[in-house]
């Protein structure tokens, strides 16, 4: 007997005399791009439709095939076509309704593919025709949440939340996208919230659910009410909170995972050896190869949650079970890659043993942590977009902890400390630390270290200004916080002094280069500003009087820095030139500065003649220091803690929209509609009654 073979919809026989033979969807399909009513010969027609395998390809690539008119001559059946889509949701026959829901997907695809040229009709009359759409859309919406609430196939719930992702991603820009509107009338907020409270249903879909809600809360959030937002605001449950944050928790922790894994197979690598031998000529490149695709997606679900749920800030600091101790999972864990911005979710809750703290016995880990590492990776290479998108959005995030007065509470809660290991730029002039060596210290440390870490690796020719103001930014909040609690941080302060004097001098070196493209003043400005909140309220919230001391130690040491600073910024000042104004404001910040310096060096100069030592030691400069404090007079400047709270709709609007634009295209890239595969699906509903 001959064989058959399957292609594109046709049976060919393997002998070369018969023409090829369609299947049976396919002939239905053609029978639905007539102008004719396909029912009027065949009243089953519908009936028998839904019974057949979808054949995806073959309908999105007939709807794409067509032009404009040629469409709009068959929209009757398109539309007959939508609205019998919708009835079969209903259906008690589970295959009815995975035909459907499929069926629906490639529709969508397919008309959003003809609206994208200059025909320009709208998608909503194509689908559905304008006088029944408010009801169609209204049914398809119940049954979709009907679907996802019940207890029912974990497949079919998969498949609903790709045809709503499908719906909100149709356009680039989802604020033009129409047919969200009656997403918006029709809610399915509470369906999204059930998934993330359930584990199971969590497990399944908690990734998809987390990326649509994320999306859904950017429709048209500047120009409306979005009752999406609204909601979110509100949701206290704990369980769904915590299910939220585990997910994100999750798809993060993957991330990192693949970035370790990455790293250590470089390093025992050839490549590594040979760098080992001719130096770190190659550390930029071979920081390339480690390099991971970021998820965009993913954080914007933990900025919104962040941003517009303050219940939210107490995930963060949770640890949930899932992430402490290693349990084994039931069943093995796919080890597939994150499709980029995707929508592919992590299989488990069970947090990967590469996420485990170093000590598993004291320590556990949680979503704070988990960011931080994640951040510490991306924003190390900026140079990439994806990259620069990911770093300013983890600032951004960063920002909003820094300014709630709940998340510092825990941030500098000296009973809740912990190991994190950050990912450091390999950097010629510095070891890498050793992941043992690390203190347990409260969660803020962690956070200034990545700070700090930011500071020293990114001054370089293409110079992130606005990544460099956000992160001084978050320093000042966070020292705003300290002051005002008198927290007594133990933390190595000469690190952030002795990085923000080397940015200083950086931004002096390149002055040229850099004020062709910038106003470096703004950011001399506020690296100047943390010195004067330190030298003004430093004796609240620094750890011991020697730390004040050392400040002063530092200050003067690098006195010629700032010397060097006021002379350009005075220089600029006295000109009539476009940085006249921000110079002059660099200048009057200088004055306690320069106080200290004028008041301190001649008194070590003459300490250093009187004892005929021609180098002091630190400990000498110090005893100088404590020596002359009182006879020092410094001014007192207005406003050092205090500062302008975050704002997305005034500052950050153009880099959100941007932000939405590129991640609902690469979810409707990566949607995969055809996963689950009809075998799968024929024996998980085999018992059709």
């Amino acid at each position: 007997m001959a064989q058959t073979e399957k292609k594109g919809g046709l049976l060919r026989k393997s002998s070369a005399s018969k023409k090829p033979l369609k299947e049976k969807v396919v002939l239905m399909y053609d029978e639905i791009f007539t102008t004719e009513d396909p029912s009027k010969c065949n009243p089953r027609f519908w009936e028998e439709l839904f019974l057949m395998k979808v054949n995806l390809e073959y309908l999105e690539g007939k709807l794409e095939a067509l032009d404009g008119e040629e469409l709009m001559k068959i929209k009757d059946n398109i539309n007959c076509l939508f609205q019998h889509c919708i009835q079969a949701l209903g259906e008690e026959h589970p295959i009815r309704v995975v035909n459907a829901l499929q069926t629906l997907c490639a529709l969508i695809r397919g008309v959003h593919q003809k609206n994208k040229s200059t025909s320009g009709f709208d998608i909503i009359n194509m689908l559905v025709g304008f006088d029944k759409a408010e009801l169609c859309m209204k049914n398809l919406m119940e049954s979709l949440d009907s679907l996802l609430c019940a207890e029912g196939s974990e497949s079919l719930k998969s498949l609903c939340l790709k045809l709503l992702l499908c719906l909100v991603t149709v356009t680039d820009n989802i604020s033009q996208n129409t047919i969200l509107e009656y997403v918006m009338i029709n809610s399915i907020f509470e369906a999204i919230l059930q998934i993330l409270s359930s584990p199971l249903s969590r497990r399944e879909h908690g990734y998809d659910a987390v990326v649509l809600l994320a999306l859904l809360v950017n429709y048209r959030k500047y120009e409306s009410v979005n009752p999406y937002i609204v909601k979110l605001s509100i949701v206290d449950d704990e369980a769904t909170l915590n299910g939220m944050g585990l997910v994100i928790a999750q798809a993060l922790s993957e991330y990192n995972r693949q970035y370790k894994d990455k790293e250590e197979e470089h390093q025992t690598g050839f490549f590594s050896a040979l760098t080992n031998m001719v130096g770190s000529m190659f550390i930029a490149d071979a920081d390339e190869k480690i390099s991971v695709q970021t998820n965009e997606a993913i954080l914007l679900a933990l900025y919104e949650a962040v941003h517009l749920n303050r219940n939210f800030i107490t995930v963060l600091a949770q640890s949930h079970p899932e992430m402490g101790l290693m349990t084994s999972p039931a069943s093995p864990v796919p080890t597939t890659p994150v499709t980029p911005l995707g929508t592919t979710p992590p299989s488990s809750d069970v947090i990967s043993s590469a996420e485990l703290p170093l000590d598993a016995d004291v320590q556990t880990s949680n979503l704070l942590i988990t960011f931080l590492k994640y951040s510490s990776i991306v924003m190390q290479d900026t140079k990439d977009e994806h990259r620069l998108h990911s770093g300013k959005l983890c600032l951004i995030i960063l920002t909003c902890i820094a300014e709630d007065q709940y998340a510092n509470a825990f941030l500098h809660d000296d009973n809740m400390n912990f190991r994190v290991n950050l990912h450091r730029m390999p950097m010629r002039h510095r070891k890498k630390a050793a992941d043992k060596n690390l203190p347990c210290r409260p969660l803020v440390c962690a956070v200034l270290d990545l700070m700090v870490e930011f500071i020293v690796t990114h001054m370089m020719k293409e110079f992130p200004m606005d990544l460099y103001v956000r992160c001084i930014q978050i320093v000042h909040k966070l020292l705003c916080y300290q002051k005002k609690c008198r927290v007594r941080l133990h933390y190595t302060w000469r690190e952030l002094w002795s990085a923000l004097i080397n940015l200083l001098k950086f931004l002096m070196s390149n002055e040229t280069v850099l004020l062709a493209k910038h106003n470096i003043f703004t950011l001399a400005l506020m690296v100047v500003n943390l010195f004067n909140m330190f030298i003004t309220y430093g004796d609240t919230f620094l750890p011991t009087p020697s730390s004040y001391d050392e400040l002063y130690y530092e200050i003067i040491r690098m006195h010629q820095s700032f010397d060097n600073l006021y002379s350009m910024v005075l220089r600029l000042s006295t000109n009539a030139g476009q940085w006249k104004e921000p110079a002059s404001k660099v200048t009057h910040a200088l004055v306690n500065i320069r106080a200290i310096i004028n008041h301190f060096n001649p008194k070590i100069e003459s300490y250093a003649a009187v004892n005929h030592i021609s180098q002091l030691s630190e400990d000498q400069v110090l005893e100088v220091v404590r020596s002359n404090y009182d006879t020092l007079t410094l001014k007192l400047q207005d406003g050092l803690d205090q500062y302008e709270r975050y704002s997305e709709q005034h500052k950050e609007a153009a880099f959100f929209k941007e932000l939405v634009r590129s991640i609902s295209i690469n979810v409707r890239k990566n949607l995969a509609f055809n996963t689950l595969s009809q075998e799968l699906l024929l024996k998980e509903f085999s018992t059709i009654s």
